[in-house]
């Protein structure tokens, strides 16, 4: 099957989505599919096809929100290239610019699309607005979800129940929806095949010792992660148990205000902001802590979860639905609704070594279920009904057409 990939961002931005992008397009040229991908060219204002890797880069113009760029919704340039693929299926992973040429070359071509529903916007609509319009402009970000997500493709895909109730019980939709949980490549965060050495050094670098208690947040420091929550958690802890340490492992638009603050709460000697690491070296840093925490209540899924669960870390999350597909309270990671619960919780796995090691154990086992083999094979699942879907919607001309053209020698 040829399928083409197209997403607003790839390597080298990093992220959960390109992650998970990344990890499905290896997936499935292991099973023996060739896959393309159409993103955007965060590097330079010029065109450029990696020939090797499949990969055509569109220029375009800063945003201002993090690294991406807005492309053009139809790049002449792109569209013979994109033709000469002669491509079974269209994946599109965004909603955005390049989400748009995804759905005019699959209206164009008579290409079935399958599209993967990945952000809840309304939770990042402060971005554009600032805090004014938040009425209207909720609304009109569930027109615009409608629309890209409904109205324009052949089959959806959403990571979670919590994305699916959305459409369903809050939009009205009536298509079929498929539940796929992100999958992710589990064997790179596995403990015995990060070099102990490396761990080493990197505990060298930000000065923690065998007698602290880490935990990790791997994310985007941005409002809509909830990061002031550790922030204020942190202060709580460590008045009385120093030993408790932070490990903030990300960039974002709010990184300078949240080191100010842990300044101003005198928690800078337990809080440790890495700021932006490379992709590979992720699962390193995995290794430098005893428990992984997230307080977001933005996320479709939360594959930094997966990946700390990987590693070998109980996860510790705020108590939203979001993360209840992946964690088992009490058995594999932990749920707590607000500051004081987390504290406590976390003094529990500090206090209770045996109860860490057994969540641990039990995080490694339910990480195994979301490898990229799996994953890979539940999406040509949904490509295919695609593709059935699409064949069936086909006017008769065209069925007609391609029997004659399928006759000719």
């Amino acid at each position: 099957m040829r399928i083409g990939i197209f997403t607003e961002t790839y390597t080298p931005y990093i992220s959960g989505l390109v992650t998970s992008e990344v990890m499905l397009k290896k997936a499935l040229e292991k099973m023996g599919h060739e896959v393309y991908v159409v993103t955007a060219n965060l590097e330079n204002f010029h065109y450029d096809y990696d020939e090797k890797e499949r990969i055509l880069r569109i220029p375009g113009v800063k945003t201002g929100i993090y690294d991406s760029r807005l492309t053009s919704i139809y790049p002449i340039q792109a569209i013979n290239k994109v033709k000469s693929w002669n491509l079974d299926i269209i994946h599109s992973q965004t909603e955005f610019a390049i989400g748009t040429f995804a759905r005019i070359i699959a209206k164009q071509y008579h290409i079935p699309i399958v599209h993967t529903y990945h952000t809840m916007y309304e939770d990042y609509v402060h971005y554009i607005t600032k805090g004014h319009f938040k009425k209207s402009s909720k609304k009109l970000v569930e027109y615009l979800t409608l629309f890209y997500c409904d109205k324009t493709i052949t089959e959806l895909i959403v990571p979670t129940k919590k994305a699916y109730d959305l459409f369903k019980e809050k939009y009205n939709v009536e298509r079929n929806i498929h539940i796929i949980p992100t999958g992710i490549e589990v064997e790179r965060f596995y403990k015995e095949n990060i070099p102990r050495k490396d761990v080493v050094a990197l505990k060298k670098k930000y000065g923690l010792t065998n007698n602290d208690f880490v935990g990790i947040f791997v994310g985007r420091l941005a409002e809509e992660k909830n990061v002031e929550f550790l922030l204020e958690m942190i202060k709580k802890m460590t008045k009385d148990q120093k030993e408790m340490k932070l490990l903030i492992v990300g960039d974002g638009p709010d990184k300078e205000t949240y080191e100010e603050i842990s300044e101003k709460n005198k928690t800078d000697q337990n809080i440790i902001f890495t700021g932006k690491v490379a992709w590979e070296d992720i699962p390193v840093f995995y290794q430098l802590a005893d428990y992984f925490i997230t307080a977001s209540k933005t996320e479709t899924q939360g594959l930094t979860v997966i990946e700390a669960m990987a590693a070998g870390l109980p996860a510790l999350c705020i108590d939203d639905e979001s993360f209840h597909l992946v964690v088992v309270d009490g058995l594999d990671g932990i749920f707590f609704q607000n500051i004081n619960e987390a504290i406590a919780k976390i003094k529990y796995l500090y206090e209770h070594k045996d109860a860490r090691k057994q969540m641990s154990n039990q995080a490694r086992i339910k990480a195994d279920q979301y490898s990229a083999d799996y994953f890979a094979e539940q999406v040509l699942k949904v490509y295919k009904r695609a593709m059935i879907t699409a064949e069936k919607k086909q006017p008769w001309y065209r069925k007609v057409w391609k029997k004659v053209k399928g006759g000719k020698k």
